[in-house]
């Protein structure tokens, strides 16, 4: 199994009872592509560890058998991966998907409730998570257990709900050849946006940020960091609700990605919620709608593994 992202790969092998073994995460700088990074994990393994099938979750549309990368410069088929690979057969999903097809293996050691709602059994799960990018998926009932929606919906255009926040995207519009998508805010790179189009309306010129040094920043107090994290968790409220109320998410929104875990007391003060809640007619709808904060530290290579299970069912059904 292997989950990968923009910035990292995530690999590991399943034992017979599905448990991982041999756990490694790769950074992508040090690689110029998938089969590079997915070939030195197995060069690490003995012969007879080298698996036969595999799964893979990749941060890209899955269209065809070429897969190109959206947040990183690589691109690769299907077909020639699995021979360079020596595998009798190779599943590829996206990274979003495959959190989708975690969820319901997730258990209260996993997540971390934001709200008071409970969600309802056997109905729509929904998941978004800023990293390198955005990411967005949905799993929602089917005869024979659960289906995957998959998407693009971290390109969705980011709306505002504030005279501050139209400022802000206004300047990313213009930064951005006339587009600002939900991406361009709600991920790593995003808060960096954040905060430096608030520096810029600010008049503090265009800072040279990370995100880690937003969040730090945030939590030493510094106003402007505060003032960006603030907005990313209301702007997040926006479009998580948005997506709840789209796919009709009644068993819950679950929030994954390596961002919003740094700094889970922001997302669960007034701003985020508030925001959810704010959709008219239909906030009661949302009022009883779980939303939880993933803390389970790879539900990619978890839900890739149901994935490999799931085709090899319907390949046999």
């Amino acid at each position: 199994m292997a989950d990968i992202g923009a910035t990292s790969t995530r690999c590991t092998l399943l034992d017979d009872q599905g448990g991982e073994v041999a756990p490694e995460v790769f950074e992508n700088a040090n690689f110029t592509g998938v089969a590079g990074v997915l070939g030195v994990y197995l060069d690490h393994r003995r012969a007879s560890d080298r698996p036969k099938r595999a799964a893979l979750a990749v941060a890209a549309p899955i269209t065809g058998d070429e897969v190109q990368m959206i947040n990183i410069d690589w691109r690769f088929s299907q077909r020639e991966l699995r021979q360079a690979l020596g595998l009798k057969r190779l599943q590829v999903c996206n990274d979003f998907a495959a959190v989708a097809w975690a969820l319901p293996q997730l258990g209260p050691a996993d997540l971390v409730q934001v709200g008071d709602g409970q969600g309802a059994p056997r109905t729509t799960l929904a998941t978004l998570g800023p990293g390198s990018g955005l990411g967005v998926s949905a799993l929602v009932p089917a005869t024979d257990g659960w289906a995957v929606l998959t998407g693009e919906g971290g390109h969705v255009s980011m709306p505002a709900q504030t005279r501050e926040e139209q400022d802000v995207i206004a300047v990313l519009r213009e930064r951005f050849g006339g587009h600002c998508s939900a991406e361009r805010v709600l991920s790593g790179p995003g808060l960096v946006n954040l905060y430096v189009a608030l520096a810029e309306l600010a008049g503090r010129g265009q800072p040279t940020v990370k995100p880690e040094d937003v969040t730090n920043l945030a939590k030493q107090g510094e106003p402007l960091a505060r003032k960006t994290l603030n907005m990313f968790c209301a702007m997040l409220g926006t479009v998580a609700g948005d997506l709840a109320v789209t796919t009709g998410a009644r068993g819950g929104v679950y929030i994954a990605g390596g961002i919003v875990p740094r700094f889970i007391p922001f997302l669960r003060s007034r701003a985020f919620r508030e925001r959810f809640l704010a959709k008219g007619r239909m906030a009661a709808y949302l009022e009883s709608t779980t939303v939880g904060i993933i803390t389970h530290t790879a539900p990619g290579l978890l839900g890739a593994a149901m994935y490999l299970r799931t085709a090899a069912h319907q390949q046999c059904a």
